[in-house]
């Protein structure tokens, strides 16, 4: 159980960063300030819940688009949120496809960073026994 709320707050941390980063580095990309929260509890909500079910579908019809699974999971999670909150804005197809891999790539490094600084603590006493 603490494992699961450990993933999700990392997930929720990772996923705020890269929308973070996205509106900062794409100009046709914006986060409304109010909305901020919304957004990220949303696309992180959208993206856990649609990268099974699409990593499962390219398992049973394509197993090479396997790896792109994620990249597609978070095209659709930018398109939703944007679509199903007002805090997120993307607009032009070059934006589009920049923001899914930047997102995508910035999501993904956090990922595997935040667990080493926010669980340092844990990590070293579990090595220190």
């Amino acid at each position: 159980m603490i494992r699961l709320l450990a993933v999700g707050v990392i997930a929720l941390l990772a996923n705020a960063v890269a929308l973070l980063v996205g509106a900062i580095v794409l100009p046709k990309m914006s986060l409304n300030a109010s909305g901020y929260i919304t957004a990220v509890l949303l696309f992180t909500v959208i993206a856990v819940a649609i990268e099974p079910l699409i990593r499962q579908s390219a398992m049973r019809s394509s197993p090479a688009l396997l790896g792109s699974s994620s990249l597609v999971a978070t095209l659709i999670s930018l398109v939703l949120t944007a679509v199903i909150g007002d805090g997120l804005s993307i607009s032009g197809l070059v934006t589009w496809v920049l923001a899914t891999v930047l997102v995508w790539l910035v999501a993904l490094g956090a990922r595997l960073l935040l667990p080493l600084i926010i669980f340092r603590r844990v990590l070293s006493d579990v090595r220190d026994r």
